[in-house]
């Protein structure tokens, strides 16, 4: 079988499997890949549990095993950008674009989205949900409550400085802003000790909510969506690079089985998808939601 052969009876495995036949079993071995790659990826598609149930499945299908880095957006796409890497997985579209005009990142797509809410303690000292609107939510925040930041070039981290920016607030003039350089789940946990506010994607927090003394105190703009796209690092720029893994596993993450499984992804556990699958749409189709 050549390699062109193996190619497209992968991505055709891929987009036809049921389902609920993940274990797919292939008679001839011939059809898979085989070999190993690394992917650069976000914490919260870490801590949400996502990718211990993806990757498994795939190194099934494809005889591909995935070292996963989970070290933040800014650190995944410098991983990237080094050649340190095969796939990234990141949601900072605005820094990704970067990265993609100097050639480091290339077949990207449109995996997934949730969303940035605001959490903190109960008995909301900040009296954050009395405001009218996130520039109102932030204010308080900074006038009269702690917040955790990651701190860590995060895409997290680079949506809070937007909101600050956004919201005409000085970080120097913020007496109680704290950064933990760390992960969201560290982050959070951190938030939970110190009774602050946070700002965390969505699926991290309902994966690791119940171990938390948090709720949501402000949610639901347009400005907060949050959007996951998957890339192969660019094998003409960087040497070394597994690229027919790393093309098969970005091709895997928009396949229907598993835009299926990604909206249905602990939604009976926690009554809400942790993340939207987004396979096949733009990010103006997202601006319209």
């Amino acid at each position: 079988m050549n390699e062109w052969c193996k190619k497209l009876t992968i991505v055709v495995m891929l987009a036809v499997a049921p389902f609920l036949g993940w274990a797919i079993a292939l008679a001839n071995q011939e059809q898979k890949i085989g070999g190993s790659m690394i992917l650069a990826t976000t914490t919260s598609t870490v801590d949400s549990g996502l990718l211990d149930a993806l990757v498994p499945k795939f190194r099934d299908l494809t005889g591909i095993d995935v070292k996963v880095i989970g070290v933040g957006t800014g650190a995944s796409l410098e991983m990237a950008a080094r050649g340190n890497a095969d796939a990234a997985l990141t949601h900072a579209p605005k820094a990704e674009q970067d990265y993609v005009a100097a050639g480091h990142l290339v077949d990207g797509v449109l995996v997934m989205h949730n969303d940035f809410i605001i959490i903190g303690p109960p008995d909301d000292p900040a009296k954050v949900k009395d405001a009218k609107d996130l520039k109102d939510t932030l204010q308080r925040i900074a006038a009269a409550g702690t917040f955790i930041s990651r701190g860590d070039d995060s895409g997290t981290h680079k949506m809070e400085l937007g909101l600050w920016k956004a919201a005409s607030i000085s970080l120097k003039a913020m007496k109680k802003r704290e950064e933990t350089g760390q992960g969201m789940g560290a982050t959070l946990n951190v938030a939970d000790q110190k009774r602050g506010y946070t700002l965390t994607d969505r699926g991290t927090y309902l994966a690791l909510k119940q171990k938390l003394n948090l709720e949501v105190v402000f949610e639901g703009e347009t400005t907060l969506l949050n959007i996951y796209h998957a890339y192969v690092v660019n094998p003409q720029k960087h040497d070394g690079i597994k690229a027919q893994q790393a093309r098969a596993f970005v091709n895997f993450l928009v396949s229907p089985p598993v835009q299926q499984f990604i909206g249905e992804f602990r939604k009976q556990e926690f009554g809400e998808s942790l993340f939207i699958p987004d396979a096949g749409k733009s990010l103006a189709d997202l601006a319209k939601r």
